[in-house]
């Protein structure tokens, strides 16, 4: 067994980690943002949280249509964002986010409820 040692910086403390409300959410709609090369707006559904306005500059790997009934993570309780006069409620996760890396968006391998709290 390998045990790799780190440094008390790289951690976060459980109670910083329980701030984030991460749910899944289904893509009902998504569309390319008028006038840029890079971001699609999604219309996600969280169940009891609602539907959201997400904003992600996915659009140089996805076509909107691609995203349509997908379950994603998405943190919900980040504080909203304007993006090209849209508001970002919340944020998809995705791995491989680095320079000249295809995002890949993170989902569940089953399909549940739209709003199912990630524990």
């Amino acid at each position: 067994m390998l045990v790799v040692k780190t440094s008390s910086s790289e951690y976060v403390d459980f109670s910083d980690f329980q701030k984030l409300d991460l749910r899944v959410g289904l893509v009902e709609s998504a569309e390319r943002v008028p006038g840029s090369k890079k971001l699609i707006r999604l219309i996600v559904n969280l169940g009891d949280k609602g539907r959201r306005q997400l904003v992600a500059g996915l659009a140089e790997w996805y076509k909107p249509e691609d995203l349509v009934g997908k379950y994603i993570v998405v943190v919900s309780n980040l504080k909203p964002k304007k993006m090209m006069g849209f508001e970002s409620q919340g944020m998809l996760l995705a791995a491989g986010c680095g320079e000249g890396e295809v995002p890949v968006i993170l989902t569940v391998e089953k399909p549940v409820s739209p709003g199912t709290k990630i524990c």
